[in-house]
């Protein structure tokens, strides 16, 4: 059995797959789950004795596209995937993030990474996360045994906790082999409404009116000054057939005239713009510094900012200020002073990247309480008895 100090196993299809992890189990050997390598810095250091790849595990299954599903295996690259997609006029609805602009490495992102880390981009306030458009995957557990769960659309719900569960865990309970999804049109046209110079306060307020207005906004983010211009800048976006975007924008306009509301941009202007927010574009550099991905209610995003002083170095909002990224030293005091800013504010905060030593010093996700951590082993147990997949890359012992 060969490991990750030399190639990483690499099966070619599930039966291998079973195999390798059923051979490992015997020799009680973890295992290291890995994709295309755009994500290797997400979550604690890897601390397993093999690599184990879902390289090899390519392809689409089935893309059916009257009803808007597509299952591919976890070795299918993102990009390859959109390209499948954009002959039919149809997208994966909650805009994946490319985590390669945080990181600055290769590879290409995968599906399998996709939903290990559900990852989900600036339309998750209209269209949801990841997790919301994953209907069914297969993967395979800590007994070597393949498991599916879900279905082929979105109303067979048979063993949908399953996938949920699955969607987000960091590989923790098994390698992941296939993922179905369903899908939505892509936009016909998008316009991006862009106010200037607010300050958070002021851009929390707008982003808040336009979210809760009936124009369908399908991104919402604010941009400190310094990212990409010298002036701060909220944006809002409108997404759909021609005619009905610019009406929309026409009105949304009018009721955020209060805030300065009055400059649009379109095509390709606006999906640059919002590739930024959604890969965190504005604030990967400098590199050395740590970034944080914070959750909070929007009510409470600016107190957050607020009470961290000099510690949050760069900041902007995403999710109507319903999400923070923000960079700050690589320090273990700079990740206290983040979680004791979240104990007022509440919400959540994930370390995104950091140097390894850190990030084995520090928790890089919410601290689980006791009885949410005592449920985590036992679904962990369950799935993955002897502890193969993932050790600890989301929690220390877990």
């Amino acid at each position: 059995m060969k490991g990750s100090s030399e190639a990483p196993l690499a099966p070619s299809d599930e039966a291998e797959a079973c195999a390798y992890v059923a051979e490992a189990r015997g020799r009680k050997e973890a295992l290291d789950i890995v994709g295309g390598g755009s994500r290797s810095g997400f979550g604690r250091p890897p601390e397993g004795r093999h690599a184990l790849s879902s390289a090899r595990l390519t392809g689409i299954v089935f893309h059916e596209p009257a009803e808007m599903t597509l299952r591919a295996r976890a070795g299918a690259t993102l990009s390859a995937i959109e390209a499948a997609l954009d002959a039919h006029n149809q997208m994966l609805p909650f805009e994946p993030i490319d985590h390669r602009m945080l990181y600055g490495g290769g590879g290409e992102p995968t599906i399998g990474g996709l939903v290990a880390t559900n990852a989900s981009g600036p339309r998750r306030v209209s269209a949801g996360a990841a997790r919301d458009s994953l209907i069914g995957l297969r993967l395979i557990n800590g007994r070597g045994e393949a498991i599916a769960s879900g279905g082929r659309v979105t109303k067979n719900v048979a063993g949908l906790d399953l996938v949920k569960i699955n969607c987000g865990a960091l590989g923790g309970f098994g390698l992941i082999t296939e993922a179905t999804f369903k899908l939505l049109p892509r936009p016909e046209s998008e316009t991006t409404i862009v106010i200037r110079r607010l300050d958070d306060a002021q851009a929390v307020a707008a982003m808040t009116q336009a979210l809760g207005s009936p124009y369908g906004v399908s991104g919402a983010a604010a941009l400190s000054a310094g990212m990409g211009r010298e002036f701060s800048r909220t944006i809002l976006r409108l997404e759909g057939f021609v005619d009905s975007v610019d009406q929309r924008a026409e009105k949304l306009l009018a009721a955020l005239a209060d805030f300065g509301a009055e400059r649009v941009l379109g095509g390709e202007d606006s999906r640059r713009l919002w590739r930024g927010v959604r890969d965190a574009e504005f604030i990967a550099k400098p590199r050395e510094r740590a970034v944080w991905r914070i959750g909070v209610r929007p009510s409470r995003a600016v107190e957050f900012v607020n009470r961290l002083g000099p510690t949050a170095l760069a900041h902007f909002y995403d999710c109507g200020g319903g999400l923070i990224w923000l960079a700050s030293d690589p320090t273990v005091e700079s990740a206290a002073a983040v979680r004791a800013a979240l104990v007022a504010s509440g919400g959540h905060a994930t370390l995104m990247r950091a140097p390894s030593p850190l990030r084995a010093a520090v928790d890089v996700f919410t601290p689980l309480s006791p009885p949410l951590a005592a449920l985590t082993q036992r679904v962990k147990a369950a799935f993955d008895s002897d502890g193969l997949f993932n050790r600890g890359r989301m929690y220390a012992g877990i």
